[in-house]
């Protein structure tokens, strides 16, 4: 079993594993498929070596990746008073530490490690790898795991499956290389089960969802001269479907899907926040959405981004089309 990039310097971060007697783990807020599943499989992995490991979120784990083994020892909600109780805590797949949505007294007295694969991150931490080559964040932890001479069971196959899985979009995105295909069949062939991934993952949505998907699908537009398509989840919608932010999962790739489309847009209403609106970028080709993300205050790959914006829908929605329009005509897709 080899790495998919021998050349990581990853002797820095295994030096502080073995050094550390407590470790905690987390992802950023609304953890996807990646933030959780790296989560997971790594909970496991420094398990294997002895340590005492916590994982713990603002957010909770999704409805759809509750069957990773594991997922019910995240500990998620808002944290008061004294640190998390460990000397080193790993951030996953968050490109700041803001975006981890915890208060800094979470991590006094601990070093920070930050391993993500996002070119936008802002390299926080005590100790970082930052590599935006690897497909998705549970790629590194399989880099990492073998650096560390963990040995990749079956329930850490399973998780890092589904991080790979869901961050390249189902291996639909224009990233996607014979590397990615040559990591997903050593999972596999380590234990991880690509149907029942799927069936989970795809396969289970609520009635509410389906039902705020018809809802949605009425607010598609097309501009650019059919470039860029898009869509918007409102409050209302949330209560007229009795659908919540999980079961917008997947909504944009309807968008994306359309022929002749190059940036998916979907703007959705933060029930948490009135009047802020975090907004899903997905670009099929050319278009480098991250960027156009970055330039917004947020962040993500070339292929799959987002940020967040305040204001009325329509001021939102006029902004992030002057925005759209000029990477598009810059990049002459």
């Amino acid at each position: 079993m080899n790495p998919l990039f021998p050349e990581t310097d990853w002797a820095p971060l295994c030096k502080a594993v073995r050094e550390s007697s407590s470790i905690v783990l987390t992802t950023h807020r609304n953890p996807d498929g990646d933030g959780i599943g790296s989560q997971i499989a790594l909970f496991h992995g420094l398990r294997l070596l002895g340590k005492q490991v916590t994982m713990h979120n603002r957010d909770g784990v999704p409805r759809i990746y509750r069957f990773l083994n594991g997922s019910e020892l995240v500990g998620a909600g808002d944290w008061h008073g004294a640190s998390a109780a460990g000397d080193l805590v790993i951030s996953l797949d968050s490109g700041s530490q803001q975006r981890l949505g915890l208060p800094s007294s979470f991590f006094e007295g601990a070093r920070l490690a930050n391993l993500d694969h996002h070119a936008s991150n802002t390299h926080f931490g005590d100790h970082v790898v930052v590599d935006p080559r690897y497909c998705a964040t549970g790629a590194m932890v399989f880099d990492f795991l073998l650096a560390m001479e963990i040995p990749i069971e079956a329930e850490i196959a399973q998780a890092l499956y589904t991080s790979v899985m869901t961050d390249t979009c189902g291996f639909r995105l224009a990233s996607v290389d014979a590397s990615v295909h040559r990591l997903a069949a050593e999972l596999v062939e380590c234990g991880a089960r690509p149907w029942n991934i799927a069936m989970h993952v795809y396969e289970s949505r609520s009635l509410a969802s389906v039902r705020l998907l018809g809802l949605c699908l009425q607010s598609l537009a097309l501009h650019d001269g059919g470039r860029s398509a898009w869509i918007a989840v409102t409050t209302e919608m949330y209560r007229e479907t009795g659908a919540d932010v999980e079961d917008t999962e997947g909504l944009i790739d309807y968008a994306r899907g359309i022929e002749g489309v190059e940036v998916a847009v979907l703007i959705r209403a933060d029930e948490a926040e009135r009047g802020c609106w975090k907004i899903s970028f997905r670009g099929k080709s050319h278009a480098d959405v991250g960027r156009l993300a970055a330039s917004l205050g947020g962040g993500g790959h070339p292929h799959a981004a987002g940020c967040r914006m305040r204001g009325e829908l329509e001021e939102v929605r006029g902004h992030l089309r002057n925005a759209v329009s000029r990477l598009l005509a810059k990049e002459k897709v």
